[in-house]
């Protein structure tokens, strides 16, 4: 039986290589590694199947260095220590450290990214990462910053052709085959700019058929609909269970925030990615109409962080629950969104008004900066009025109090009795 498509398809030269043309076109800084062979420790971030473990190996066989693979869902310190120790002995006869690639650096803990960093200080590896989460959450600061971060983006529908028409010519199954390809869309929808995918389809495709093949968006459609669990690991669409799970705890429906926090558990998603969207939705989505809502989903973050599974599935259900039955309120999120709308279109320099100015220096003083200033405690209820706006934007609001809900509601008569007609 014939390896899957994705791996006798796997390029062997960065000129095979499909997509993220910022990083590897004739002015990539990939192709300046190879000219040079200068490589510092970095992380690739990006969705899955846009090529990082590729490219990493690419790096590593373009150069003629030694390269350790580790896994971090099934890694531990003890396995980190024993490639580094091989490490060391190779590298006393190799003028150039050899490449340590880690896939899922993100499910690495503290003590585990610890564990890299003498390693990577003293250069007797090159750190190569991969995640699917951003480093800046993921990975602890001082590894962080010994490596240098590429961002891989999802391959549009022109790299998804490209990668077709390769396949279709050059793979020693399909080019024997008469294939015929009549429709792309829904084939390109089904990937989701997943080059993996796009060729798990085709598996699954020429698999359905002994005979000629003509790919449509319906015959895409149906062989899918048949073999749904083999295209998507564990039978879950990634994205789609992930936004339901938004849209329940939003829609205060706690039964299907459960019931799809219990999909994405099973289907192997990472907990901290489930426990980042609590805290997310804490603030996009309840916000100021239960502020202790931010804190229990902070609070669960930092469990999750630090007790995993499977224990983490409890707080991750209590914050789900607590979330979802809260009252809700997106004026925190829509007053920012607004402010930065009108800040990034405003070309007019406002300036600030000079009372509010600091004023450090005596000429600054002179120049009536901080003159008028009234300060808000010395007076009753902590309160004076006064204007902060610059002067030609007297009166204008961006936050508007949700009132449907209790907690904003009072917030908004405090503002009135403050402020009177001003703040209404």
């Amino acid at each position: 039986m014939p390896a899957p498509l994705a791996e006798r398809l796997r390029p062997h030269t960065l000129d095979e290589y499909i997509g993220q043309e910022h990083l590897v076109g004739k002015e990539g800084v990939f192709r300046k590694f190879f000219e040079t062979g200068n490589v510092p420790s970095f992380i690739l971030w990006g969705p899955p199947g846009v090529g990082k473990t590729t490219l990493a190996k690419l790096v590593a066989s373009t150069l003629e260095r030694p390269f350790f693979t580790l896994s971090a869902v099934t890694s531990g310190v003890k396995d980190v220590r024993e490639v580094i120790d091989t490490a060391k002995r190779q590298h006393l006869f190799n003028q150039q450290p050899p490449f340590l690639f880690i896939d899922e650096i993100h499910r690495f803990n503290k003590s585990q990214q610890d564990s890299l960093l003498g390693a990577v200080e003293q250069g007797i590896v090159t750190l190569i990462g991969a995640t699917t989460e951003n480093p800046s959450f993921e990975v602890i600061s001082p590894l962080l910053s010994r490596c240098q971060v590429y961002i891989l983006n999802p391959m549009d529908d022109d790299d998804l052709q490209r990668l077709l028409d390769r396949a279709l010519k050059v793979d020693e199954v399909l080019s024997k085959r008469n294939i015929k390809v009549e429709e792309t869309a829904a084939l390109f929808k089904f990937s989701g700019g997943d080059a993996r995918k796009l060729l798990n389809i085709l598996d699954i495709i020429v698999g359905a058929s002994d005979g000629d093949i003509v790919i449509t968006d319906r015959f895409v459609t149906e062989c899918l609909q048949q073999n749904i669990a083999l295209y998507d690991k564990n039978g879950e669409q990634h994205y789609d269970v992930i936004s339901a799970f938004i849209k329940s705890v939003r829609g205060s429906d706690p039964d299907a925030a459960i019931y799809y926090l219990a999909r994405m558990l099973a289907g192997g998603e990472e907990p901290r990615f489930i426990a980042r969207r609590l805290v997310i939705l804490a603030s996009e989505d309840i916000g100021l109409a239960n502020p202790n809502a931010l804190l229990l989903a902070n609070a669960c973050f930092d469990t999750v962080h630090k007790i995993g599974m499977p224990e983490a599935r409890i707080t991750l259900a209590e914050t789900t629950i607590y979330l979802a039955t809260s009252v809700k309120s997106n004026s925190a999120y829509m007053a920012i969104n607004e402010a930065l709308s009108f800040v990034e279109h405003d070309t007019t320099n406002r300036p600030i008004p000079l009372h509010l100015r600091n004023a450090p220096t005596k000429l600054m003083k002179n120049a009536g900066y901080g003159k008028d200033y009234k300060y808000a405690h010395d007076y009753s209820e902590h309160f004076v009025e006064q204007e902060f706006m610059p002067e030609s934007l007297k009166g204008r609001r961006f936050y508007k109090p949700d009132r449907s809900n209790a907690a904003e509601a009072k917030m908004a008569e405090r503002m009135e009795h403050l402020w009177g007609d001003k703040k209404r």
